[in-house]
């Protein structure tokens, strides 16, 4: 349970003395969805890992409040902190896509010294879900009215092709990260620490994401060959290069 309340799922596997690698995934996904499915679990314990995941609020086993002051980008940063406290895990090496990267980009100087090395994948250089259209979603929750955006029904698809998703929360969600205040990530202040970044050929957000990624002072930037913004998390050259960025650090 986190500060304000809410239940947060988790899961861990591998040995408690490897290094841990902390996986968080992306808007409308789930730990399983995003880091099992796709076999990053498996090939981070393959590698030596001890890996920690997360099912963010609003997502998976989570908790799913409806109420968009609860989804601050720095309740979900918060969260990442409570569970690498709950585990007892002082260092980890962290392992963003998508929402989770965005997340990620506060978690990784908001605890500096925990976090070594990063990898945010499909990281938006805007506020979160700037793309998706609320009041279409809105619409269709609600009254049943068909999302015409195509952005938009992609992330509708996503979010019913994945068991226990709550479209009410997941609206809550891009409410919340609006309505907060969220800010655009500052390349002024971007991290310090080793970081690749990684976002699809096919991903209308490539642009961003690389000048993320020029503004970090140890920023790296693979582009993923023939991958969209919702299924890069599935490309094996990700995961290669991930893991090989990845030991680098060990």
């Amino acid at each position: 349970m986190v500060g304000d309340g809410h239940r947060i799922a988790t899961y861990s596997w591998g040995e408690l003395d490897d290094p841990v690698a902390v996986v968080v995934h992306g808007f409308a996904s789930s730990t399983k969805d995003n880091w099992v499915a796709t076999g990053w679990v498996r090939d981070l314990l393959r590698a030596g890992y001890r890996v920690i995941g997360l099912d963010q609020r609003g997502h998976g086993a989570s908790d799913k409040p409806h109420e968009a002051s609860d989804y601050s980008l720095s309740q979900l940063a918060g969260d990442v902190e409570t569970v690498l406290d709950t585990y007892l895990v002082d260092e980890a090496f962290y392992v963003g896509y998508s929402l989770g990267a965005r997340v990620g980009w506060e978690v990784v100087q908001d605890i500096a010294p925990r976090i070594p090395r990063a990898i945010l994948g499909g990281v938006p250089d805007g506020i979160p879900l700037a793309r998706l259209d609320i009041e279409q979603v809105r619409a269709y929750a609600e009254e049943g009215i068909p999302v015409t955006d195509p952005v938009t029904q992609n992330y509708v698809r996503l979010t019913e092709r994945v068991p226990g998703n709550d479209l009410r929360a997941l609206l809550a969600i891009a409410r919340g990260l609006r309505e907060t205040k969220t800010v655009d990530p500052d390349p002024a202040h971007a991290p310090q620490q080793p970081v690749l970044f990684a976002t699809g050929s096919q991903d209308a957000i490539i642009p961003g994401s690389r000048a993320l990624a020029a503004a970090a002072p140890q920023g790296r930037f693979l582009e993923i060959p023939d991958r969209h913004h919702f299924n890069a998390p599935g490309s094996r050259v990700l995961r290669e290069q991930a893991l090989a960025f990845l030991q680098e650090g060990r």
